[in-house]
Order: structure tokens, then C-alpha cells, then sequence
């Protein structure tokens, strides 16, 4: 009772900015199930979807894509065998038949 309205203000915005970035990675991840039922490996899983999220979404201002991260995430799936730069896949650029890694190549 003894702190002021705007530091109490204040700390509600911060904490409401975690709650918005865990929302936003619960609904982009999609963490379903974790295969290891030991803390170290949900740890482990959770730690990983957020290095995936935090580099998607520096890619993504740094190249200053205005494509969604849903979308983002849905190109770097599909394109995950193909050689193609980070700038390309970002700026949504269709693969050429020369995109193809060796192992992707049917016969």
C-alpha cells in the first residue's frame, strides 16, 4: 500500500508484455507434447522453441518482412531441405528448380 499508482501501473505493463509473449509463442510453437517426461527435457524443448521464436522474430525485423511469423514458420518447414538464403525465404520468393539439395532430388 505503500508504492505509487504509476510504479504499480508500470509494473501491470510489464508483466502484461510477458504474458503477451507467451501467448504469442504458445500460439505459434504449438509446444503439444514433450517426448522426454524429465524436467531437463522439457526444459531443454521449451529453451529450443524459444531460441526458434526469439530468431524468427529477429529475422524478421531486421528484413522488415511484413509476412506473419504463422507464415514465416510455415516457409522455413517446407523449405527446410532446400538451399535457399534466410533473405529469400523471408521475402516469400518462390524456389527454383536449382533450390534443391542433393537429397531432395528424386530420380
Amino acid at each position: 500500500m505503500h508504492l505509487a499508482a504509476p510504479m504499480i501501473a508500470d509494473a501491470y505493463k510489464a508483466r502484461w508484455q510477458v504474458e503477451l509473449l507467451f501467448k504469442d509463442i504458445k500460439q505459434n510453437l504449438k509446444i503439444k507434447a514433450f517426448p522426454g517426461a524429465e524436467l531437463n527435457a522439457v526444459k531443454a524443448q521449451i529453451e529450443i522453441a524459444l531460441c526458434v521464436y526469439l530468431l524468427l522474430t529477429h529475422a524478421r525485423s531486421v528484413s522488415q518482412s511484413t509476412a506473419s511469423f504463422q507464415t514465416l514458420l510455415r516457409r522455413l518447414q517446407v523449405s527446410v531441405f532446400m538451399r535457399r538464403s534466410l533473405a529469400e525465404l523471408l521475402q516469400g520468393r518462390p524456389p527454383t528448380s536449382t533450390d534443391r539439395s542433393p537429397q531432395t532430388v528424386l530420380v
